[in-house]
């Protein structure tokens, strides 16, 4: 069973929403989501937030965190992921912000660079992770494998 159907499986067993606040994926991890049949019981929204004004407005991020840490942190990822799963009344917010590149890495913040916020009924986690110059839909694929095995995990553990 792929990975998607896992997820959309445990939040119907768990009555639960999700929406996914997207940066660096464009969209890609709710698309994944929808491919499922009955996305439609766990899914009522979700934002593609790529500006920085986007992310205040919308998910309600804080100018000064985006200030303090940069866009791509994971500070803002977690604000991202409390902001969706508030916007939406969901109980499971994801947040995505990262370096798809091919360009705009930095020392600190390598092309390939991809942060998390995952906001389980409450209670919310980051990651970072390192994908490399593995060139950019290899690293929007990548983050979007790696959204569904943490929900799977952070699912089966709540």
């Amino acid at each position: 069973m792929a990975l998607e159907e896992q997820v959309v499986d445990l939040l119907i067993e768990k009555g639960w929403h999700i929406a996914f606040a997207e940066s660096c994926t464009g969209g890609l991890c709710c698309g994944t989501l929808v491919n499922v049949t009955n996305a439609s019981k766990v899914l009522d929204m979700s934002f593609t937030t790529y500006a920085n004004e986007a992310k205040i407005k919308l998910l309600g991020v804080s100018a000064d965190t985006i200030l303090k840490n940069g866009v791509v942190s994971e500070e803002v990822a977690y604000e991202m992921a409390q902001g969706v799963a508030k916007t939406a009344s969901a109980e499971v917010g994801v947040g995505v912000t990262g370096v798809a590149g091919p360009g705009g890495g930095t020392a600190k913040k390598p092309v390939g660079m991809v942060c998390f916020g995952f906001s389980v009924n409450g209670e919310t986690k980051t990651y970072t992770k390192l994908f490399g110059e593995i060139g950019r839909q290899q690293v929007r694929k990548s983050s979007v494998e790696f959204v569904f095995q943490t929900l799977i995990e952070l699912l089966n553990n709540s």
